[in-house]
């Protein structure tokens, strides 16, 4: 059956990043991808320190490309190491940091938002932390902290929104942690472009558009909202003179 095939092959890579993210924990491991080629099969592996993903000599790399072909069943295995430009807008990668932090003691609603001003500061369009468990006392509970525009559910959620998962071993218990980002470069479906105005002028029967720039709209506005004073200014002169005259006559 071709449904199962897409199964076992969805349920092995899933087991091959839960063993990358497990080996590369210290490395940064930020997600990886498999790419089957005519030559065996490319899995490339992003980390915020690639340097420790290959180790001193490759043997970093001998092991692990050992075991995809042993265990996973990879065929001709070959490993590929790219670092991160934005650690801070990789979900994997400050969902660890912020269970590190918070093995180390810190305050849950501290480290969320110190996380969440280094990603919206790196250019994030919205960011979403969650962090589950015995987070309070004894019972568990859950905290959500959200900055900027992210999209929570439909297609968009899923295609645009990049999520990433990490656990915390507390002496409570264990802390889930749940890092959701929308990336700076994404466009909405849903997102309007406004064109600028023209201006249509014909000159000896030809037909010219020219757009208006928005320094030259703002120009006009001004222009417009100074005329509209100097009339109301002129009202209150035309008014206080009349009331003047009106007032000669009377006497």
């Amino acid at each position: 059956m071709i449904e199962k095939d897409f199964v076992q092959e969805g349920l092995r890579r899933t087991r091959i990043d839960e063993y990358l993210e497990k080996e590369l924990e210290r490395a940064g491991y930020g997600g990886m991808e498999v790419q089957i080629t005519p030559l065996g099969t490319m899995v490339i592996v992003y980390a915020e320190r690639p340097g420790m993903v290959i180790g001193r000599g490759g043997k970093n790399v001998r092991t692990i490309t050992n075991t995809l072909k042993n265990e996973f069943g990879l065929d001709n295995p070959q490993i590929e190491v790219k670092e991160v430009d934005v650690p801070e807008l990789n979900p994997k990668i400050m969902a660890y940091k912020i269970s590190n932090m918070l093995q180390r003691g810190m305050h849950f609603r501290r480290v969320a938002y110190s996380t969440i001003r280094r990603i919206m500061g790196a250019g994030a369009q919205g960011v979403e932390v969650t962090i589950s468990g015995k987070i309070r006392g004894s019972r568990s509970a859950v905290a959500k902290f959200v900055e900027g525009y992210i999209k929570k559910c439909g297609e968009p959620s899923i295609r645009l929104v990049e999520e990433g998962f990490a656990t915390a071993e507390l002496k409570p218990g264990v802390l889930g942690i749940y890092v959701r980002i929308m990336p700076p470069e994404t466009v909405l479906p849903d997102s309007v472009e406004i064109l600028p105005p023209k201006i249509i002028i014909e000159e000896d029967g030809e037909v010219i558009e020219e757009e208006i720039d928005v320094e030259t709209e703002e120009i006009i506005e001004e222009e417009i909202i100074e005329e509209v004073e100097d009339l109301e200014e002129l009202e209150e002169v035309v008014e206080e003179e009349s009331a003047e005259e009106v007032e000669e006559d009377d006497s």
